[in-house]
């Protein structure tokens, strides 16, 4: 929880941001598996319109193909004025890259940008999940506000930060199409992951 914040007042989150997004890129890449992985980008990354680039060059060091991978913003990259980084997210989604808006309703509600970007799912911030296990309403409401939202926009809903049984079918019943958290898997080094997603369990992964 320190440590994004720190990296951004020293400004070095860019250089850490691309030196994660390139170094996913190759560990996808020698996964011999329809696997696709996501990787967060910062407001900082997206408002530098070098950052297409940078993008494409590590899609094309790494051989890795397109739909392979996600990349997950924040509603803070539309806080700052000026359309720098709509036009680089446009300029991603031509690449063939999806995009998925993360921890949506925790902070500027960007209905407006929402609707002109074409993101491929919304992710619903923990604190509602958990709010909606503990049965209040407000949290409930948002949630099914949420999928309503991104099923009339074509968008998957994913769930963040499920960790019980309990949470697992509220969210399912709630209508959201895929969840992840602690009830599924904890984070595991790349050798271990890798073992995981090489089991048959159907459906898509996403690392």
């Amino acid at each position: 929880a320190k440590f994004v914040p720190l990296a951004e007042e020293a400004r070095l989150i860019a250089p850490i941001g691309e030196w994660v997004l390139r170094t996913a890129c190759d560990e996808a890449a020698r996964w011999d598996l329809p696997v696709r992985v996501a990787v967060n980008v910062s407001p900082e990354q997206l408002h530098n319109p070098a950052f297409v680039g940078i993008v494409a060059q590590a899609l094309a060091q790494s051989g890795l193909p397109p739909d392979r991978l996600e990349l997950e913003v924040t509603e803070g990259v539309f806080m700052r004025e000026g359309t720098v980084a709509i036009q680089v997210l446009e300029k991603i989604l031509d690449l063939g890259i999806r995009l998925s808006l993360d921890d949506f309703g925790t902070g500027f509600s960007s209905l407006g940008y929402l609707a002109r970007t074409r993101f491929s799912s919304i992710k619903i911030d923990r604190s509602f999940v958990q709010g909606a296990s503990q049965g209040t309403k407000e949290a409930i409401a948002i949630i099914r506000a949420v999928v309503a939202l991104a099923d009339s926009l074509g968008m998957a809903t994913t769930a963040e930060g499920v960790e019980t049984e309990e949470e697992h079918h509220m969210v399912q019943t709630l209508g959201c199409t895929k969840v992840q958290g602690y009830y599924f898997g904890r984070p595991l080094p790349v050798h271990e992951a890798r073992a995981l997603a090489m089991r048959p369990m159907g459906g898509s992964v996403a690392a």
